[in-house]
């Protein structure tokens, strides 16, 4: 019997194909996802590789992140918006070309200029393919449980993403050397972009018409590029110029909140935030990520500097990080959030990343990796892990299905904002301490462990005011 004629029953039905596709397209998502923010990680633990082949300068250095970063950050909510204008297959597709291109450029960059330029050329296509992933997948996956199901795989790719890259920095740059960092990413993008244009299904925007507010996306993105920027090179740059630079971002914000109440086809939609779960969600984000990224980076120098550890053993120590975290995001956060809800949910996971960072304060100058850094560490990974599906999920469900796409670029840009806010602050605070202290004639190594310790306070106390926020303001309501 030829194929045309089987039998309905030997056909798959329409309800398991469309399954399938659903969870093939929410794959070829998380692989664009992981590609940008391990790209986001992979480069710390290869700085001194970098820094000796191209010559950089120690301020020099700082901006092969910053490059990456301000681009990223300030381009989110555009590419967000555009892309429910334009088509988020489109803009995902699109994104991904771009940020595989500048990678190989960033793996050829022979000098300080080029790789710098190719690195902003990956923070505009990070931007692009991240902004839309989000509203994706809220789009994909309607049924409350199923996307829970779906945020929790998504959370995990991301949540895993960011520890895995410190190991595979380490072992890609001790085995080959630190280009292969960023050519790693040519199959992976190659494979991610046919997988993209098969898989996802087409959608159209509302169309550039729609919307295109050319004027407030230009005051926007200035504004989050100078906030990105003030966050990350506050401590490296003049006082006034700091001053100078902040009160120019309040005012293109302002001007854009003006543009926007008063255009008639605005960039953004001001009454996104009257959504107390969208705008409560984002705000306990930023101290959630302040928190999660401080730590990470602080957490790296405290092996190296006081542990003594080198690069491909400090990114094996964080391994058991992103191994909880997928453990438990895959097996037990959408089920959890399913059973108790993301309002029970999201403060516990916020407990445990309270009691993480203040075990991690009492961090010792001869301290043990088994006794006093892996159970903190896996503290920080359950809490992260139950609070990252829930805080997605409220901030998505806070959304119109018509603003999906620039409500996943306002999360991510406040993950940006709330990553940068906990690198500057948490770092300059160590730093001052460490600096106070060696003038006061303490052993370089105390000096160094102590600064670390307050930078862990402070991110225990930034947790802490994410948990009260959350029970302040995301509340279920009541019936």
């Amino acid at each position: 019997m030829s194929s045309r004629t089987e039998s309905p029953a030997s056909a798959p039905a329409p309800s398991a194909q469309r399954t399938y596709s659903r969870w093939a397209a929410l794959v070829v998502l998380c692989a664009g996802t992981l590609m940008t923010i391990l790209d986001g990680s992979i480069v710390t633990v290869a700085m001194p590789a970098i820094q000796s082949d191209l010559g950089f300068s120690a301020p020099g250095l700082a901006w092969v992140v910053n490059a990456y970063l301000i681009p990223f950050g300030g381009l989110l909510l555009l590419a967000g918006r555009l892309g429910d204008l334009v088509g988020r297959k489109r803009m995902f597709t699109t994104g991904l070309v771009v940020f595989t291109v500048a990678s190989v450029l960033c793996g050829v960059a022979t000098s300080q200029g080029m790789l710098i330029a190719a690195r902003a050329l990956q923070g505009v296509g990070g931007a692009m393919t991240a902004a839309v992933v989000l509203g994706m997948l809220v789009a994909l996956f309607p049924e409350p449980r199923e996307q829970a199901r779906a945020i929790a795989v998504f959370s995990a790719v991301g949540a895993a993403g960011g520890a895995l890259g410190t190991f595979l920095g380490g072992a890609l740059t001790e085995a080959l050397d630190w280009h292969w960092i960023f050519l790693i990413n040519l199959p992976i993008g190659v494979v991610a972009w046919l997988a993209a244009a098969r898989i996802l299904a087409p959608d159209r925007g509302a169309g550039l018409a729609g919307g295109a507010d050319y004027l407030g996306a230009a005051l926007i993105t200035g504004a989050l590029m100078l906030t990105v920027y003030v966050i990350i090179d506050a401590s490296g740059t003049d006082t006034t110029v700091t001053l100078s630079l902040t009160l120019l971002a309040l005012a293109l914000f302002t001007a854009f909140a003006v543009r926007q109440a008063r255009t008639a086809r605005p960039l953004l939609r001001l009454r996104l935030f009257r959504s107390r779960l969208l705008t409560g969600a984002n705000a306990v984000q930023i101290l959630m990520i302040a928190t999660m990224y401080g730590f990470q980076f602080i957490g790296a120098l405290y092996l190296q500097r006081v542990l003594g550890y080198g690069e491909l053993l400090t990114g094996t120590a964080f391994l058991p990080a992103p191994i909880a975290i997928g453990v438990l995001m895959l097996g037990l956060s959408a089920r959890t959030v399913g059973r108790f809800g993301a309002y029970r949910v999201l403060p516990a996971g916020l407990a445990l990343i309270v009691a993480g960072m203040a075990l991690l304060s009492r961090a010792p100058v001869d301290g043990s990796y088994v006794t006093d850094v892996l159970p903190p560490l896996l503290l920080l990974a359950a809490g992260f892990a139950a609070a990252m599906p829930a805080l997605t999920g409220l901030a998505m469900s806070g959304a119109r299905a018509e603003d999906a796409g620039l409500a996943s670029g306002v999360f991510n840009t406040t993950q940006v904002v709330g990553g940068s806010l906990g690198l500057a602050v948490l770092s300059t605070l160590a730093a001052s301490r460490t600096d106070g202290l060696l003038a006061g004639g303490t052993e370089v190594v105390a000096a160094t462990a102590e600064g670390y310790q307050l930078a862990f306070r402070t991110g225990a106390l930034l947790a802490a005011a994410a948990l009260v926020l959350a029970a302040a303001i995301l509340r279920k309501p009541q019936n």
